[in-house]
């Protein structure tokens, strides 16, 4: 049977499961490393936001905050 146990990792590599057990049970598993939330929101949004950001407008909006252009 297979169980999902959705764990955090330390900064020491130690595995600590969000939920409560008594134990780990002994065995094999895989290890899946999610990324953080934060990170994936960005990349996806970049695309969208980067239409906005590249228009001639914006350009000229920002010239002020950049004296050598």
């Amino acid at each position: 049977m297979l169980q999902t146990i959705e764990v955090e990792i330390d900064a020491g590599g130690r595995v600590h499961p969000l939920e409560p057990l008594s134990r780990l049970p002994a065995g094999r598993a895989l290890l899946i490393l999610l990324t953080p939330a934060g990170d994936e929101t960005a990349l996806l949004a970049e695309a969208a936001l980067a239409e906005d950001w590249l228009k001639p407008e914006e350009d000229a909006a920002w010239a002020h905050l950049q004296p050598d252009k």
